[in-house]
């Protein structure tokens, strides 16, 4: 399996078959509020699966992913879908019941026989423990480690040492391209674990893969930074 990072928390699953999430678009509006956002655009990309974790235009263009995906945008339940089962798990994205920012949308499903996790924009202060059962054996988590509107620093590690991953892959955090979050060195700095900086906003996924006692962290190029 390949995983490929287009900013924020814009990924591309691609083995046997193809899962994006949280695709953006234009971002004028935040730029038209003094923010920087200024990943490249996504163009040219199709998926057999579309999902998105919550409606914020960061999260949420499934216009422009193509190849006809079924799409799964903003809900909670099991569902069945290209790729099989994909459980999508309701949470918050903030620390006060998502009065301030709304639902947010934890998603689980298997691609190539490994378990992939990707948690939106994850803000509760903690993982609740009927959250962490439904999620279940993760060996891919893809993260939040920016703070502010998310988890970050401890918080975020703290969610890491409770799912026990084989590989952890951070998003949505400042990069020089994006000035409105925190760096991931805090979450680094808390977890303490085995971190791989990469050349590219792409990785073969075996190739990274520790343990759950273990885990890697695969911090992934900046799209666009070179």
């Amino acid at each position: 399996m390949r995983i490929r990072w287009y900013g924020q928390s814009a990924f591309l699953f691609r083995g046997e078959r193809t899962v994006f999430i949280d695709p953006f678009g234009a971002m004028e509006g935040l730029t038209e509020r003094g923010l920087q956002f200024d990943y490249p655009p996504i163009e040219g990309v199709e998926a057999d699966l579309l999902l998105v974790t919550h409606e914020h235009g960061d999260h949420s263009a499934v216009e422009v992913i193509g190849g006809s995906p079924q799409i799964l945008r903003s809900t909670a339940g099991t569902f069945e879908s290209p790729i099989g089962e994909v459980i999508a798990v309701a949470s918050e994205h903030d620390d006060a019941a998502g009065t301030k920012r709304g639902p947010n949308t934890i998603f689980c499903f298997a691609l190539d026989g490994l378990r992939v996790c990707h948690f939106g924009d994850f803000g509760q202060a903690e993982l609740r423990a009927e959250q962490q059962h439904t999620i279940g054996e993760v060996d891919i988590l893809v993260l939040p480690v920016g703070g502010g509107p998310t988890v970050g620093g401890e918080s975020a590690a703290a969610i890491v040492r409770a799912l026990r991953p084989r590989l952890v892959v951070p998003m949505h955090y400042r990069t020089g391209l994006v000035n409105f979050l925190d760096p991931p060195d805090a979450f680094l700095d808390a977890l303490g674990a085995s971190v791989e900086r990469l050349d590219e906003n792409e990785l073969e996924v075996e190739q990274f893969l520790g343990s759950a006692d273990r885990p890697t962290v695969a911090l992934l190029a900046v799209p666009g930074s070179g």
